[in-house]
């Protein structure tokens, strides 16, 4: 099963090509493309797929987006 996951962006990388960003997952870090929501900024939840971030989401969503997650066991396997 495949999950688009909500993240906070923490650093946004804008001389690369395309535009990437470090984005939190509950204390996990990646690197994510951001070149499909270049109006984010850093602090913004987006939701992520397979590295790439498809929109933005308000911090509220997250949350509850993540809880969920969390309470399905489903986070950890789709994050790490």
């Amino acid at each position: 099963m495949c999950l688009a996951v909500p993240g906070k962006v923490l650093e946004i990388h804008h001389a690369e090509t395309p535009l990437m960003g470090n984005v939190d997952f509950a204390g996990v870090q990646k690197q994510i493309c951001l070149e499909w929501v270049p109006e984010v900024k850093v602090g913004d939840y987006v939701i992520v797929h397979v590295g790439f971030a498809l929109n933005t989401i308000d911090e509220q969503e997250a949350e509850e987006t993540l809880r969920m997650l969390k309470q399905m066991g489903a986070f950890d396997d789709e994050v790490r």
